[in-house]
């Protein structure tokens, strides 16, 4: 997702606004856990300081879909991002080659980055219907279970 910064670079214009879609192919989503990430909107604007820095601010929501922690169902889930600081900082983060002269500035993976710290580390669709939560000789223990092992109870007596 490139941004045009010639105009804000010469002092036409104090800030670049920035009102983007963006839809994620199956190759950048490779190794990410995401199944589906399509129309993710991108609001904000970059501006400029009197030492020539940039500052980014931008909104990224979308929807990602997951799979279910439980039964590996597609799951759809909401996120919104706010993302801002920076941008000189934020680009050397990616590119060690990274030249403040350019023409263009690519946001994408300050934004690709912000939208894998929004993976919730367990994701539980709302239709369990057929999922069996119990069989011969196992049942599934939710985070509300709180039994304690018979063999290691009497171990709470050392402390």
């Amino acid at each position: 997702m490139k941004i045009d910064i010639t105009s804000l670079r010469s002092g036409i214009l104090d800030k670049v606004e920035i009102d983007e879609v963006y839809s994620f192919s199956k190759e950048e989503l490779a190794n990410s856990g995401i199944l589906e990430l399509n129309d993710v909107k991108v609001t904000g604007y970059i501006s400029k300081n009197s030492l020539n820095d940039y500052y980014i601010n931008i909104i990224v929501k979308g929807t990602m879909v997951l799979p279910c922690s439980l039964t590996l169902k597609p799951t759809p889930y909401d996120f919104s991002v706010s993302i801002e600081g920076n941008l000189d900082e934020m680009m050397k983060e990616f590119a060690e080659n990274y030249e403040n002269n350019q023409k263009t500035i690519d946001i994408l993976p300050i934004i690709w980055e912000n939208i894998l710290m929004e993976i919730p580390m367990k994701i539980v669709s709302d239709d369990l219907s057929d999922i069996k939560t119990q069989g011969e000789g196992w049942k599934l223990i939710t985070d509300d279970s709180k039994s304690v092992n018979p063999s290691l109870a009497n171990l709470k007596n050392l402390l």
